[in-house]
Order: C-alpha cells, then sequence, then structure tokens
C-alpha cells in the first residue's frame, strides 16, 4: 500500500491551500473559517457557509470521485481526503452528507428519477440534508428504530419522531430511514425515504448541547412521501443506512483537524513558562507531546487505509469503524490532556480573562464528548469491529 502523493496530488493539495488563502480575505472569512469548531460542527449551516461551498462547487471540487455520467471527475478519492483535510484544518465547512453520504448512496442504489434530480443539484452545492436516523428509543441500536411508514396510495406515510438531527433546522432535505414491515426483524423491514423538510407535517424543535452546537428533534404527522423519494429498495434500506454511516465515520472526522490541535498543543508548550521556565522544557510535558504525536501518525495511517479501500470502489466498512473511533478518542484525548497540565485556566471559556488558548480547550472538552456518540458511539464502533473485524460471537 502506497502512502506517498503524485505530482498531480501534490499540485491539487497546493492549490487547495492557495485558494484557502485567498478565501480569507474575503468579507465572509470571519464566519467560514471558524478556529473553536470541532470536526462534528463544521457544517453549511449559515448563508456565508453555504455561498462558500457553492464556491467550492463553481471550482469543480465537489462530487470529484464520482463517475462522470452523474456529473463528476472520476478522481480517486484521495483528492476528496485532500480538500477535506486543508478544510477541517482551517475550520471551514467540510464536504459532508450530501457528496459523501447522501450522493454516493443514491449513485449505488438511488432509481434514474431520483439520480436526475438530487445528484446535479447536490454538486451545485444548491441543497442540504439531514440524516433521520436516531429516535428516543432507537440510538446505538438504531435497527430498533419505530418511525412507521404505511402505505398509501401514490406513496407513504410518515409518523413517529426522530432525534440528534444537527442539521434539519436549515437542511433542505431528510434523509430518514422508517419501518416499513413492523412484522419483520428489526433489521429487515426498514426502507430510506428522501423528505421535504419544508413539509407541514414537520416540526423541528431545537436540542441543546453541551457543546453549544444545536442539534434537533423532528416530529413527523402524517408526512407524505410520494414513491419515487423511496431510495432503493423497499424494505431493504438496512443495508443502505450501515453502507451511509460508514461514508459518514471517515468524511466528518478528518486528521486535519488533529493536525491544528496538535499545532496548537506544541505552540502553548513553546510560550508558557512555569518556574522561569519554558513549559516544553517539562520531562512529563515532552513525553506527553510525544505520545499525542505518535496517535496522530496512527490516525492518519488509518484514514489513509480507508481512502485506499475506497479507491479500489469497495467500502470500508472496518476501517470506517477503526477510524472513527480512533480520531475522536484521540480529539477527546487531547482536550482531556491539555486540561490536565493548563492547570486553573484551562477551564475558563472563551472570553473569559486568562483563559488558556482563548478557552479553546475548555469548549474541546465539551464538545469531543458528543464526537464520540455521533456517526454511532465508541461502544457501537468496538461492537462492529469485533463481530466483522475479529469474528467473536455476538452474546
Amino acid at each position: 500500500m502506497d502512502f506517498s502523493f503524485s505530482d498531480d496530488e501534490q499540485r491539487f493539495d497546493a492549490e487547495v491551500v492557495e485558494y484557502l488563502a485567498q478565501e480569507r480575505q474575503h468579507p465572509d472569512a470571519d464566519v467560514v473559517f471558524a478556529a473553536h469548531h470541532e470536526s462534528h460542527s463544521q457544517l453549511a449551516s449559515k448563508p456565508q457557509h453555504k455561498a462558500f461551498m457553492r464556491r467550492l462547487a463553481q471550482r469543480g471540487w465537489l462530487g470529484m470521485s464520482w463517475p462522470r455520467e452523474y456529473g463528476g471527475d472520476a478522481h480517486e478519492g484521495l483528492y476528496e481526503y485532500l480538500l477535506n483535510e486543508r478544510l477541517s484544518q482551517a475550520g471551514a465547512p467540510l464536504v459532508g452528507k450530501g457528496i459523501g453520504i447522501i450522493g454516493k448512496t443514491i449513485i449505488r442504489h438511488g432509481s434514474d428519477d431520483l439520480r436526475a434530480r438530487f445528484l446535479h443539484r447536490i454538486r451545485t452545492a444548491e441543497i442540504d440534508f439531514a440524516l433521520g436516523y436516531s429516535e428516543p428509543d432507537a440510538g446505538s441500536d438504531l435497527a430498533s428504530l419505530k418511525l412507521r411508514a404505511k402505505r398509501v396510495d401514490g406513496g407513504w406515510e410518515l409518523n413517529g419522531q426522530k432525534r440528534f438531527s444537527t442539521s434539519a433546522h436549515f437542511a433542505d432535505w431528510y434523509w430518514v430511514a422508517a419501518r416499513t414491515n413492523p412484522d419483520a426483524p428489526k433489521h429487515k423491514g426498514i426502507t430510506l425515504f428522501l423528505v421535504d423538510l419544508s413539509d407541514p407535517g414537520l416540526t423541528v424543535l431545537e436540542q441543546k448541547t453541551m457543546s453549544d452546537d444545536r442539534t434537533n428533534e423532528v416530529f413527523f404527522d402524517a408526512v407524505f412521501v410520494p414513491d419515487e423519494n423511496v431510495v432503493g429498495e423497499v424494505d431493504k434500506g438496512w443495508t443502505y443506512v450501515c453502507e451511509a454511516l460508514d461514508y459518514e465515520r471517515y468524511t466528518i472526522y478528518t486528521v486535519g483537524a488533529l493536525e491544528s490541535k496538535m499545532n496548537r498543543i506544541i505552540s502553548w508548550a513553546k510560550s508558557t513558562r512555569r518556574s522561569g521556565r519554558p513549559v516544553v522544557d517539562e520531562p512529563e510535558i515532552r513525553s506527553g507531546i510525544a505520545e499525542l504525536a505518535t496517535d496522530l501518525e496512527v490516525a492518519r495511517m488509518l484514514t489513509l487505509r480507508i481512502i485506499d479501500k475506497a479507491a479500489r470502489g469497495e467500502v470500508p466498512s472496518n476501517e470506517a469503524s477503526m477510524c472513527k473511533l480512533t480520531l475522536t478518542r484521540l480529539h477527546q484525548k487531547m482536550a482531556n490532556w491539555m486540561l490536565d497540565h493548563c492547570g486553573p485556566v484551562g477551564v475558563l471559556a472563551s472570553g473569559e480573562p486568562g483563559a488558556a488558548d482563548e478557552g479553546r480547550w475548555e469548549h474541546s472538552y465539551r464538545a469531543t464528548v458528543i464526537e464520540t456518540i455521533g456517526g454511532g458511539s465508541s461502544e457501537i464502533q468496538k461492537n462492529i469491529l469485533s463481530r466483522r473485524a475479529l469474528g467473536l460471537p455476538t452474546l
């Protein structure tokens, strides 16, 4: 497995770096480039973010790995990896759900009608999506979902509730898993739907989080979804959901954000003095930084293994779980380590006098807890790996 970048890939990476430097001069830069954002919150949630994504689309950088017949350039996934890593380093919105989860699933399993109606608008950043998976009694055990889809003339009527739909308050379309056959085993009888979020039968209520980011509860009251908005085959949705979650686990969580944190940790250690000498000279600090740097390199190699497999047209299932588990735990480890070593000023929030690194680590400590849950909790990733990778029995 060769992890070196080709001349073309290096040129593209340099082009992205140069472009982002130009974008920092844009009037919207203070909104687009948010240094305190964690990986899960780098969403195109504001008009300035959406405009930024449209500018990326105009450069042909959205859907680069899609087949040419669907508007892509058939580039290897490494190009999207390089783009997302640079975006995450800069704190900009990521190329996420629409391209990697929704788009690729529609390409693989959607009807010709769905491809015609959605793929171009995804690639040009005209529309955004929210994911409708989790429910009050179906979070980690997603197959226990109860949102009911009942067959009616010309389509389906959906009734029930979703929870933790982070983008539902600003997205245009809802990617929803619902139960179409309540008599089937729980991993069967599930179907994927595309639901218009402007439907009057939907009610979106804010859920506050410990990280200050917004997520949502969504209530369905006789929401009609036409047959043409069914994704793939009826009752086969569990397979598509699992595949889409694999895409999510390696498109939302990036190494670039960890690299930015690592640089801030090193900068803090060099610039902070205790007992008349730089903190970086303390053996315990040097040892801790070396351990974090080693963990970061492991995370980078796991990510590149995913890109290598995806480039061969495969869905990196086990690799995605390894990567999601490793990256989110490392985000948490860095935040914990910094709070341990910053002292009392480490727990001061942004804007408070004397806050370490402008309150970055107090916020990161709260936000990284959520990262270990979204997209499938750390415990779920361990279960997936124990069964799929190690072949251990299910108790």
